[in-house]
């Protein structure tokens, strides 16, 4: 027959209740008893100061890492509070697991329970905590900031703000779009302000009859006339194409991203304009409309069949 086990606690209340008869053994093995408990919650009370207290210091200096290694963006503190509060509640979890082995609990089971509970909580949180660990590598490798025009996930826009969650994207629009930082970290991302300019690329078709260094020559001079548009590179006009019913003239430049949206609407009118005042011209598809009667082999008439009698 199997024992049932012995109840831990059934000693401390025997010794109680002997003590309470008025023996003086059991009286003085209580005294030894609760003084060694009081020695053990103090020393658990000492600990557990000294990890809150050590805490805020680690995480101090380890924001101050971070900010000291983010010095290039001083204004974005998100990755250094991270990385701080990471590091000052895993601090407080070492210190409450030796309070509660002071206290006498195994300290075996504590971790396996806090490592149940943290794969529970990483099953629940997966899709939150893989935006975490994007939002952690985009602050790390900074492939954009905050007033940086970018293409993300196929949208454009400006960046507004950004967390270990989600990219803020003000677009052209004047949409406000949270873009997760898992997809942007996934997708290809596009900056276009880093690069400090933007390259304009338009194609015109002219007439087979029109001259085509005139027409090269006029979209160099509209492109060079127009302050906004780079001289380093040179602005490039080339015959690009042979078009069915026009030859293909194609203009490209450079100019900053934040001209890019009006210098290009204003080079079109320029060409527009430029060309009809050089006496070239944009030829367009014709419908030309042929009488059906000109193919219609003409026969002779056929004499009238006489009435028979």
């Amino acid at each position: 027959m199997p024992t049932k086990p012995a109840d831990p606690v059934a000693p401390f209340f025997d010794m109680v209740g002997m003590a309470a008869s008025g023996d003086p053994v059991m009286l003085r093995n209580l005294a030894a008893t609760l003084g060694a408990f009081s020695v053990r919650l103090l020393v658990a009370g000492l600990i557990l100061i000294v990890t809150l207290w050590l805490a805020r210091r680690v995480a101090a200096i380890a924001r101050a890492g971070v900010e000291r290694v983010n010095r290039h963006h001083p204004q974005d503190h998100t990755l250094g509070e991270f990385v701080g509060a990471m590091v000052k509640y895993l601090v407080i979890a070492i210190g409450l697991v030796a309070v509660l082995q002071q206290l006498g609990v195994q300290a075996t089971s504590v971790i396996a329970v806090l490592g149940a509970a943290s794969l529970a909580i990483g099953l629940a949180l997966q899709g939150t905590l893989s935006n975490v660990a994007a939002g952690v590598m985009l602050l790390l490798q900074r492939p954009y900031k905050i007033g940086d025009k970018v293409e993300l996930n196929g949208r454009q826009g400006v960046v507004a703000g950004m967390d270990l969650f989600n990219t803020r994207l003000l677009d052209y629009d004047g949409l406000t779009l949270y873009l997760p930082n898992g997809k942007v970290f996934g997708d290809m991302i596009v900056n276009i302000t880093r690069a400090g300019r933007r390259r304009i690329e338009l194609t015109v078709g002219v007439d087979y009859d029109d001259d085509l260094d005139l027409a090269l020559s006029t979209l160099l001079d509209l492109a060079n006339a127009d302050r906004r548009v780079l001289s380093d590179p040179k602005a490039w006009a080339k015959v690009t194409a042979l078009a069915d019913s026009s030859v293909s003239v194609t203009l490209r430049c450079w100019t900053s991203p934040d001209d890019w949206n009006n210098t290009k609407f204003d080079l079109v009118k320029a060409i527009k304009e430029g060309f009809e005042g050089r006496g070239l011209s944009f030829p367009y598809p014709h419908q030309v409309s042929i009488e059906r009667d000109a193919f219609v082999e003409r026969r002779p008439r056929e004499p009238a069949e006489t009435p028979t009698r």
